[in-house]
């Protein structure tokens, strides 16, 4: 394996067409698919996830879809290790691969090796856990934002178990971030999709309605036992489980689950555009460029 294999990168944010993209660039070279949006490891999640569908899954080969349980936790050091082994397996039969997906911790990864992070602080998560409990999601907020503001923008703040997590690492004194970047063994070349911001929220609000449409609150009710598992700490399913609880009315968790799936949006754009991904407004266009490069 050397630097001739490429990685295409192909990030952007919810519903601005990464799969139809990617299953069109995976058709032109002939080549496969490594998901990299942590939601849709999980077996159990998949209307809410606007997982690939069996027609899409059928055009290409996907992995790293439906490959875990919601009752695993799988970290982005657990993700880096499995896609860096199968990225090398299949660069044996591949010049090209993509790496699609709106994670882009998950993506950094991969393309950069990930810090140990410091140990559980089993005192602290309790502590921050009873603030949740008494003040809401915004308590957690407002601590992050005090702590390190910019971690904040980067993460999904609607997710409190993320959160946590952030606050825990930010408070650890000892805890260096290192700068060091691991040399990987191909080229990465890094996209994003950057859709219109209006076109994206009205398609985003449009999604919505159709998982609502397809069974988003069954599917919700079905894995109601699963709900304290961190990969349920997420847009679309927190939501419809405060309804029932008795929380929030139906609409309310829906206008909700599209307000917040706006902001998350907004935030992977932040991401993708401070990282220098190259921004593109089509599929046809990533081909052009890559074809006059090569």
């Amino acid at each position: 394996m050397n630097k001739t294999k490429k990685l295409i990168v192909l990030g952007g944010p919810t519903a601005s067409g990464k799969t139809e993209c990617a299953i069109q660039l995976a058709q032109i070279w002939q080549t496969e698919i490594l998901s990299a949006d942590s939601r849709q490891f999980y077996k159990e999640l998949s209307i809410g996830t606007a997982k690939p569908d069996a027609r899409e899954l059928s055009l290409a080969k996907h992995h790293f879809i439906n490959n875990r349980s919601v009752t695993e936790d799988y970290t982005a050091a657990d993700y880096e290790k499995d896609a860096l082994a199968l990225i090398h397996q299949l660069f044996l039969q591949y010049n090209i691969l993509i790496l699609c997906g709106g994670s882009g911790l998950f993506i950094d990864a991969v393309l950069y090796g990930f810090d140990a992070l410091p140990p559980a602080n089993e005192e602290l998560r309790k502590n921050l856990g009873n603030l949740y409990e008494q003040h809401g999601i915004e308590a957690l907020q407002e601590k992050l934002q005090e702590l390190a503001p910019e971690k904040l923008k980067q993460i999904d703040n609607y997710n409190p178990r993320r959160l946590i997590r952030a606050i825990e690492i930010a408070s650890d004194l000892n805890f260096v971030k290192t700068s060091t970047k691991v040399d990987r063994p191909f080229s990465a070349h890094l996209f994003y999709l950057n859709p219109e911001r209006e076109l994206l929220y009205q398609k985003i609000n449009k999604r919505v309605d159709k998982m609502m449409q397809d069974g988003l609150l069954k599917e919700v009710i079905g894995i109601k036992s699963y709900r304290h598992h961190n990969a349920l700490q997420t847009v679309g399913y927190k939501e419809l489980f405060d309804h029932l609880d008795g929380k929030i009315t139906l609409d309310e968790s829906i206008g909700l689950i599209k307000q917040h799936t706006r902001n998350y949006a907004k935030r992977q754009i932040t991401w993708f555009k401070n990282k220098g991904y190259t921004p593109i407004n089509s599929c046809a266009e990533l081909v052009e460029i890559q074809t006059h490069k090569t």
